[in-house]
C-alpha cells in the first residue's frame, strides 16, 4: 500500500491507497511541534479505521510547502512504515514542462495538482486550490505548467475583517439567501461569499480568454471547493483528492 501525504501551510492530508482505489483520507492540521512519534501514534489510528496498520504501508510519497514540518513527517514514514519517502521537489521526475520564469518557485503542490489535472483532464486545465491562499494553475493541452494566480484565501479575508476592525465579530462560512444583509454578520457573510464567487469566477474567466479556445477545464479542490462550486459558474468539477491523486501518479512515475 502507498502512503501519501500532502502538508499545507493550515493542514496536512494523508491518504492510503491500495493499488488504484484510495482507501481514505485524513486531514490534520499543521504543526510543526509534533514528534514523528507522536504522528506515528496517529496514523496507526488513523489506518485501524481502515482495518490496516502502519506496517501495512510499503511505499510513501510526501509533498510539503512547510520545511519546518516535513522531516517529522520523513520520520515517521521511515520508522512507523519502515519506508523511505519520496519527497517531491529537485530531481524528481514529473513529467510536466514549467514554464515559469523561475520554476524553483513553484510550490511543489501546485506541480502535483497540475500533474493529477492533466491525468484527469487530458487538455487544457484551471486548477482552483483552495487553501490558505487560494492559488489558480493553468496547464496547457501538452501537460506543461503555464503559471497561474495567487489570492488570499477565503479564511485569511473573513480574519482580517475580524481583526483589523473594531466591532466586526468573526464568522462562519455561509451562503447568504440574499445578498443584501439585514444584520452585520450576514452582511460580512455576504460580501466574503459572493464577493469571492465573484473573485473566483472573474479571474477563471480571464484566465480562459487568456488561454484561448477551446477554454481550458476549471477543475476546484481544497477545503472549501464545494462550498465555493455551489455557486460558481465558470468550475465544472470537484476534486477534494486531486492532490492525493497527483502524489500518487508521481510516485508511479519515478519507479524503475
Amino acid at each position: 500500500m502507498l502512503l501519501v501525504i500532502d502538508v499545507g501551510n493550515t493542514n496536512t492530508v494523508l491518504g492510503l491507497y491500495d493499488r488504484d482505489r484510495l482507501l481514505r483520507s485524513w486531514r490534520i492540521e499543521t504543526s510543526t511541534s509534533r514528534t514523528h512519534d507522536e504522528l506515528g501514534v496517529m496514523l496507526g489510528m488513523f489506518t485501524a479505521t481502515v482495518e490496516r496498520t502502519p506496517a501495512d504501508v510499503d511505499a510513501s510519497i510526501l509533498c510539503s510547502v512547510v520545511p519546518s514540518a516535513s522531516y517529522p513527517m520523513q520520520r515517521m514514514c521511515q520508522v512507523y512504515c519502515d519506508t523511505e519517502p519520496l519527497v517531491v521537489g529537485p530531481g524528481i521526475k514529473t513529467g510536466v514542462p514549467i514554464l515559469y520564469d523561475n520554476p524553483k518557485e513553484v510550490g511543489a503542490d501546485r506541480i502535483v495538482n497540475a500533474v493529477a489535472a492533466h491525468h484527469l483532464v487530458g487538455g487544457a486545465s484551471i486548477v482552483v486550490d483552495f487553501g490558505t491562499a487560494t492559488t489558480f494553475d493553468c496547464i496547457r493541452a501538452d501537460g506543461s505548467y503555464l503559471g497561474g494566480v495567487i489570492a488570499p484565501g477565503y479564511q485569511i479575508s473573513a480574519e482580517a475583517l475580524f481583526k483589523r476592525t473594531s466591532k466586526l465579530p468573526r464568522v462562519e462560512p455561509a451562503r447568504p439567501a440574499k445578498v443584501i444583509g439585514r444584520n452585520t454578520v450576514h452582511s460580512m457573510q455576504s460580501g466574503l461569499y459572493f464577493g469571492y464567487l465573484e473573485l473566483v469566477d472573474g479571474i477563471c474567466r480571464r484566465i480562459q480568454d487568456e488561454m484561448g479556445h477551446p477554454p481550458p477545464k476549471v477543475l476546484a479542490t481544497g477545503g472549501l471547493a464545494r462550498f465555493i462550486a455551489r455557486g460558481s459558474t465558470t468550475i465544472g468539477q470537484v476534486e477534494e483528492d486531486l492532490t492525493l491523486l497527483g502524489l500518487k501518479l508521481l510516485w508511479e512515475r519515478n519507479q524503475s
